[in-house]
């Protein structure tokens, strides 16, 4: 009877921790730092023999000589420092900067029609700084002359340089594809007619759903995990994963439509907490209670605007828009399963069933994730 009173005690004041952990977010959310990588938007038209791109990217990154293949965070690398200064600059200061950047940088960029096509800088534009805290939206513009009879054109994007969104504009059935650094693009025809189908989109969005969890979702992946070691039944797993999802599929759908929109400086810090909130609950609770049910599917509308933020970012093609956020939810919840396979098959499949599962491999496993939760929501708020 005392320890029972002694549990509910603690999770009572778990309850008002974390209500005030939350209380937090909205005070210290300002000064969060923002290191996810983003894809590169370009957006190319074709008009009087001239092919003009117009690249959205974090340019600081690129001068900062960041090799943002494969990359999550800028603060991964050893020129993370050079990237926070590079930041904290006037765009008069920056400009310089990129356009020695950029004419190197061209020297890596092929874009193909009918022949090479040289390309030129015609205009840098670099907000002001504002807050260093947050990034900012730099915008390339390059140009250059089709050669004559030319009827499409392939790009070929350079390595080191991340993903690349391609959007053709200015014509019908315009073509929307995304790219890896080091990747070339299928031939474009110049007056239109390569938009994908539905069918074609749903299957290449499917794996930026996937790669979104494994390999670089690490906080969706500690999340998911938390919700696994809750529990060696199956049965608490899969109603808390089929809750996480409805949520998370909701707010992504409203989040990818533009219906709701949250800053990344609140969604952020509150998904990190949500990680050490499941983990720590994990070591005073020993079944699936009601009242968690309702915390997880909350937590999952956070996850979801963290998933919506991403897709914005990758931009969806708009004459195929449904299918891709459909493939894109897919690619999401096959990176899901695939956590949860790998932690049944590695764990449960072999200690589930012993008498001290939970104290040799739950709880432990649930301290080590509420610690590395922990530090990501202190990072995210307060460095």
């Amino acid at each position: 009877m005392k320890l029972s009173l002694a549990v509910g005690r603690s999770v009572t004041w778990l309850r008002i921790l974390f209500a005030l952990l939350f209380s937090m977010v909205a005070i210290g959310a300002g000064s969060a730092r923002a290191h996810e990588v983003t894809p590169v938007i370009a957006d190319f038209t074709v008009k009087d023999g001239q092919v003009a791109l117009e690249l959205r990217l974090n340019v600081e990154a690129f001068v900062a000589g960041i090799n943002l293949d494969g990359l999550s965070d800028t603060n991964e690398t050893a020129q993370a420092a050079d990237y926070d200064e590079l930041r904290a600059l006037e765009a008069q200061e920056l400009e310089p900067m990129v356009q020695l950047f950029a004419e190197e940088w061209l020297e890596t960029f092929s874009l193909q029609a009918g022949g090479p096509v040289e390309l030129r800088v015609s205009g840098i534009s670099i907000p002001e700084a504002g807050d260093a805290s947050l990034p900012r939206a730099s915008f390339l513009e390059l140009t250059g002359a089709i050669p004559s009879g030319a009827d499409s054109l392939r790009i070929a994007w350079p390595a080191g340089s991340g993903g690349v969104v391609l959007r053709q504009n200015g014509v019908e059935e315009p073509y929307t594809g995304y790219l890896q650094g080091g990747e070339t693009s299928p031939s474009i025809p110049l007056q239109g007619g390569a938009a994908k189908t539905p069918v074609e989109a749903f299957v290449e969005y499917i794996p930026v759903g996937f790669t979104h969890i494994l390999p670089k979702g690490l906080d969706h992946i500690l999340f998911v995990l938390g919700l696994f070691f809750l529990s060696p039944r199956v049965k608490p797993l899969l109603l808390q994963v089929s809750i996480f999802t409805v949520a998370h599929t909701i707010t992504l759908a409203l989040g990818a439509l533009g219906v709701v929109s949250v800053n990344a400086a609140i969604v952020e810090p509150l998904i990190a907490l949500s990680i050490v909130f499941v983990a720590v609950e994990n070591i005073f609770a020993r079944k699936l209670h009601s009242w968690r049910t309702f915390v997880i599917f909350g937590f999952g509308l956070l996850h979801g605007l963290g998933f919506a933020s991403v897709l914005g970012a990758f931009g969806l093609p708009s004459s195929q828009f449904l299918p891709a956020l459909i493939g894109f939810n897919v690619g999401v919840e096959l990176g899901q399963l695939a956590v949860i396979a790998a932690a049944y098959l590695g764990v449960r499949l072999w200690f589930g069933r012993h008498p001290k599962y939970r104290g040799r491999v739950a709880i432990p496993a649930s301290v080590t994730i509420a610690l590395i939760g922990g530090y990501w929501f202190a990072e995210r708020v307060f460095l």
